[in-house]
């Protein structure tokens, strides 16, 4: 991954992470079925596909179809690709297209299509270009006939086309500058209003009069932009908006006492500190897997979970999430609060007195009482922890470009792809930023790449395993987030998602 795409990933986790710290009212929307209007936390800074990112997908997804439709559940369903099959060593995926399809200016979408738009993505820069980093090239036979060459095999290609790599616009439109910027030009659902959308407040929607496929329920969707959830509650509460999604506890609290309020509960992000320097380049003392254990060891993840969540989560000591095949529920609570154990560890190691570790604070992500909490648990045992506050550009920069801390508190989505977790964490990266393995890592990230499904399975879950019990990472819990509606509207939680899909909402009956 170069630098650009490593650092703007980051920067699109960073932004998802700042989330948290809530969103203000800035537009209006009404209740009923012709009409649906979503307040959002988050925002992207441009509509054109070559430079979206999954935590902004809904926007798209009102305008751009993808290649595979992702279901609630995960499952992957046809979309503007009717079937798909990979070749024996699964280095060649052959995708059939749906015939009769049209962009927003009547051109037709074909092969050709769909070719222009994956090298586009994989060259545009984005966030997620490295998604299709092990795309090789792209073969259009005919106008329902593509074939996708792959440098090996990539268990998460078909996920990555039912996310910000398989939407398709309208090639035509690539060589106007910035025209995709502000004006969609896709085959979806709707169609942007510019009329009555204002950039950065509220981006408003209407239906598609000659979409192909089975028409949504709703005639306009308006996604409107908060900067506070205070206001979120409220513009719920007031019928400003249909629907939201809660992240932080107090203001869970305040919407369930609300008996108008219809809820559904979500385990999504998790918390926790990211370890990158296990070679110990800039801490000496996290080359070592006993003291990373012992790290996991002082956290006193309960309290933690109580005090700053209200309990609204579940404590664990794993990356990987329960839509995952890795995930094992034996591995959430593996490390239990453990002082004396700890230091009985640090002693072992060499360790006896401590040692300091300096880790970058982003104030919305981590809290004073966070700060405070990871601050008493690891003194502790010895080891001293200095926050250097940031912002969150700086933090960008300093921490993944000039790489000058050892981890990071941040705040990660889950996503239900086995091989996204790992290509994410594990294999060198941005949160692998100097390229950590050991003999295990080299023996199963590849049974996960190329194995067949049981052979993955197994691996992964193994991997999992390995990875808790060396102390990779210092999860802390998963954090439960709140779909709200204002009693109008049934909102189904979207697998590997924070946000719901567009398709998930639908008149509460």
């Amino acid at each position: 991954m170069t630098t650009t795409t490593r650092t703007g990933a980051v920067a699109a986790c960073v932004a998802a992470s700042l989330a948290l710290a809530g969103c203000a009212d800035s537009g209006t929307g009404s209740a009923g079925s012709s009409q649906l209007d979503i307040a959002t936390m988050t925002f992207p800074q441009s509509l054109d596909p070559a430079q979206a990112v999954g935590s902004s997908l809904p926007f798209f997804q009102a305008a751009y179809d993808t290649l595979l439709k992702r279901e609630p559940d995960g499952r992957l369903s046809p979309m503007l690709a009717t079937s798909w099959k990979y070749n024996a060593d699964r280095t060649r995926l052959s995708l059939t297209l749906r015939k009769g399809v049209k962009f927003a200016d009547g051109t037709a979408f074909d092969g050709a299509a769909v070719k222009a738009n994956m090298e586009r993505f994989k060259k545009g820069g984005g966030a997620d270009a490295k998604w299709l980093k092990d795309l090789e090239s792209v073969e259009a036979a005919d106008a329902t006939h593509v074939t996708l060459d792959l440098q090996q095999p990539n268990p998460a290609m078909l996920f990555y086309l039912s996310d910000a790599a398989g939407l398709m616009a309208n090639p035509k439109k690539f060589d106007q500058a910035d025209s995709l910027k502000t004006t969609p030009d896709g085959t979806g659902p709707y169609r942007l209003d510019k009329t009555k959308t204002t950039i950065g407040t509220k981006w408003v929607y209407r239906r598609n009069a000659d979409y192909w496929g089975r028409r949504l329920p709703y005639e306009n969707i308006t996604v409107s932009f908060f900067d506070n959830e205070t206001a979120i509650v409220n513009g719920l509460k007031t019928g400003q908006v249909n629907a939201a999604l809660l992240q932080t506890a107090d203001q869970q609290v305040s919407i369930e006492s609300d008996p108008r309020m219809k809820t559904v509960k979500q385990e999504f992000d998790f918390q926790g500190l990211l370890l990158f320097d296990r070679d110990g380049k800039l801490t000496p003392a996290l080359k070592d897997p006993r003291v990373r254990q012992a790290l996991n060891l002082a956290v006193d993840r309960e309290t933690m979970l109580g005090a700053i969540r209200q309990n609204r989560g579940q404590i664990t000591s794993q990356v990987f999430g329960p839509d995952t095949q890795g995930y094992d529920k034996s591995l959430d609570r593996y490390y239990s609060h453990d002082p004396a154990k700890a230091k009985a560890l640090l002693r072992q190691a060499g360790y006896a007195k401590g040692f300091t570790l300096k880790l970058p604070r982003i104030s919305a992500i981590v809290n004073d009482a966070l700060a405070a909490s990871l601050a008493t648990d690891f003194k502790a045992i010895g080891v001293e922890l200095v926050w250097d506050d940031l912002d969150g550009a700086s933090a960008v920069r300093k921490v993944f470009t000039d790489r000058a801390y050892s981890g990071m508190v941040m705040n990660m989505g889950q996503s239900s792809s086995d091989w996204v977790v790992v290509d994410e964490l594990v294999t060198p990266g941005a949160f692998n930023m100097f390229g950590t393995s050991d003999a295990t890592v080299r023996e199963l990230v590849p049974r996960v790449r190329t194995g067949t499904a049981e052979q993955a399975q197994q691996s992964v879950r193994a991997l999992n395993e390995h990875l808790v019990k060396q102390g990779w990472f210092v999860p802390f819990y998963r954090m439960t987030y709140l779909h709200v509606s204002d009693g109008t509207v049934k909102i189904s939680p979207q697998s590997g998602m924070a946000v719901p899909s567009i398709y998930n909402y639908s008149p509460a009956k």
